[in-house]
């Protein structure tokens, strides 16, 4: 039944109304409000992908001997809706997020969903909840799938029974009052992920093991946690939720080499061609902790940014360890990281033209 799985639709008879909609969308923030429909489909492992469809949100019903309670043997994706001037819908690179969600998958012994049947979801999702997609700024409307082991058994083995979910939740803009700087904590205890862990992979464990680190960064007055590698305790990897950029005095643009403990963000792989339209020299490299504060204090390092799907491209005002800090550059951003954002957003707003043929139209 998987390859050629298609999810069939059964639209609510409890839609939101127009009008509690419209209130909705006035305001959506991040994360909070969620569309009339939901798609679902189940996996075990006698009849593989099975009974999928789009369907009502609503919660879902399991029992406590459910496997990811105890296991975590859980995936995820993040990617947005977007609505371009002309009032069509489009995806932002749908393929390469299904196939993220696949090497997921086989990382965490979990089933691949079929590209097909992913976008299928996606297409079918939103087609039918398009009145919840917002237009204007920076809104969009907010895909989450996810995948979970849902077998109610407690030994200790990839789930038998899996489920994948996509929910739906229109955003506001991330930065409500404009692009703001963020400052970054350095943890120096906790590390993210380690050689032959899981850090390559969208599990919600890799996550939860940053909340404390970054409830380390918010008490010392930061807003975001930048994580080391786990042997050396020397390179630069990532934030708790955004890879990182850093463009040097020589008009160079570096961020830290895939090593199998960074995920492959989907906006960091699109700014890796963005940086070379834009006519500055891009290299994937290791970059030292040392690295990064001389050059912030010498010059070298001139600016520093941080991406995801969420918030896109986010200038870094300075980064702050136990014994000092040190600003970037004039601590406000700069060009080469406006200029970046500037090039991604009209991309998949739809106010230039698509050269990398990222944009997949919906409605």
């Amino acid at each position: 039944m998987s390859a050629d799985l298609e999810f069939t639709v059964e639209p609510t008879t409890q839609a939101a109304s127009d009008d509690q909609r419209a209130q909705i969308l006035a305001n959506p923030g991040f994360g909070q409000y969620f569309t009339d429909h939901m798609a679902i489909a189940t996996w075990t492992a006698g009849k593989g992908w099975h009974d999928a469809r789009i369907t009502a949100f609503g919660p879902l019903e399991l029992s406590p001997a459910t496997a990811v309670f105890h296991y975590a043997q859980t995936i995820f994706e993040g990617m947005k809706a977007y609505r371009h001037p002309d009032d069509s819908i489009h995806l932002f690179r749908p393929e390469a997020n299904a196939a993220r969600f696949q090497r997921s998958a086989r990382r965490l012994a979990l089933p691949e969903l079929p590209t097909e049947a992913f976008l299928d979801s996606l297409h079918k999702l939103v087609e039918l909840d398009k009145d919840w997609v917002p237009g204007g700024g920076e809104t969009s409307l907010y895909l989450r799938p996810f995948m979970f082991g849902s077998d109610p058994f407690l030994g200790v083995r990839p789930s038998a029974q899996v489920t994948y979910c996509v929910i739906a939740s229109p955003a506001g803009s991330y930065f409500a009052n404009g692009v703001q700087p963020v400052r970054i904590w350095l943890s120096e205890e906790y590390t993210r992920a380690a050689p032959g862990g899981t850090g390559a992979a969208k599990t919600g464990g890799n996550y939860a093991s940053s909340l404390l680190a970054q409830a380390e960064a918010i008490e010392n007055g930061c807003d975001q946690v930048a994580f080391l590698d786990a042997v050396e305790k020397k390179w630069v990897e990532e934030l708790g939720g955004m890879n990182l950029y850093f463009v040097l005095d020589d008009n160079s643009v570096v961020t830290p080499e895939l090593s199998g403990t960074i995920l492959e963000g989907v906006t960091r792989d699109s700014i890796l061609k963005l940086v070379t339209d834009l006519g500055y020299h891009v290299a994937e490299r290791k970059i030292s902790i040392d690295e990064w504060r001389e050059g912030a204090a010498s010059g070298k390092v001139r600016e520093v940014f941080a991406c995801g799907t969420a918030a896109v491209v986010t200038p870094v005002a300075s980064l702050k360890w136990k014994d000092g800090e040190i600003q970037i550059g004039d601590g406000n951003g700069g060009p080469v990281t406006a200029a970046v954002r500037t090039a991604l957003l009209d991309v998949q707003y739809g106010r230039t033209p698509d050269t990398h043929n990222w944009m997949t139209r919906i409605v």
